[in-house]
């Protein structure tokens, strides 16, 4: 069996997971993806290893585009999409994406990934600390000029690092009072928008730098893309079911542990 057949079946089996993890937690599975698929291409030296980790970045991102559209769609179907909120988001996340996908050629990756270590440290402990008393107060939505900075800045880290943005607009939209689920199913329909954006982004900014004969689209690797779509797809909707069925309190817990564990991945890597 040839090797990039091999490398085709470990991101398929990647690819599995992720999707699950995508529809359960609103993900898009880049937190996954990215440390897990940067092993797969070291494995293989498709590459050098200094751009190991931006390839596995604009990868994830273009997988997401997939895997969120499967999620989004399944989580449209539960009736956990607020559509009234959900445009205003994407408006946001997609000029962050975009910008980021653009410069991250250029930015301190060592700094990005501290900052955003920090970040999610902090907001898994909200999260964890609010699941032993649920706030009392709701706290009202900020108006649209200033939800779209916060959400701009929220498109802007995920695209940085190869996420679809659940794991920062999750926290945002609950903590200004919005349903758990509900946020959840906005995060992976603002997913497609991150992807699709950052994508741009990073084909563009990539191009100079792999040919597509080498199987690339700019810093986008297409046989990993191929082996992690080819199963992700059909596993969102499974992770979308169970989120609709699972207790609010244990989606918060399941999704908060998560983000411990990528923020020590995030340092360490």
């Amino acid at each position: 069996m040839s090797e990039l057949i091999m490398l085709i079946l470990y991101c398929a089996l990647l690819g599995s997971g992720v999707g699950f993890l995508a529809g359960l937690l609103g993900i898009g599975g880049g937190l996954v993806i990215v440390p897990v698929l940067s092993i797969i291409l070291l494995h293989f030296e498709i590459l050098p290893a200094e751009q190991v980790v931006i390839a596995a970045i604009a990868t994830s991102l273009a997988s997401i585009l997939f895997t969120s559209t499967s999620s989004a769609i399944a989580h449209h179907k539960n009736g956990n999409v607020p559509w009234t909120l959900a445009p205003w988001v994407m408006t946001g996340v997609a000029l962050g994406a975009l910008i980021s996908g653009f410069i991250a050629a250029l930015l301190p990756e060592q700094v990005v990934r501290l900052v955003f270590a920090v970040t999610v440290v902090l907001i898994a402990i909200k999260m964890f600390v609010s699941n032993k008393r649920e706030p009392s107060v709701e706290r009202d939505m900020p108006n649209k000029g200033v939800l779209t900075i916060m959400t701009t800045i929220t498109g802007g880290l995920s695209a940085m690092i190869g996420i679809g943005g659940g794991a920062l607009l999750v926290p945002l939209l609950t903590f200004f009072s919005v349903d758990m689920k509900k946020a959840i199913g906005c995060a992976s329909a603002c997913g497609i928008v991150i992807a699709l954006f950052g994508s741009i982004g990073y084909i563009s900014s990539g191009s100079g730098h792999f040919a597509l004969e080498d199987g690339f689209a700019g810093f986008v690797y297409l046989p990993a893309l191929f082996g992690i779509i080819c199963t992700s797809w059909f596993t969102a909707p499974l992770g979308a079911k169970a989120t609709h069925h699972l207790p609010v309190t244990l989606v918060k817990k399941i999704f908060a542990a998560l983000l411990l564990v990528t923020a020590v991945k995030m340092i360490m890597y």
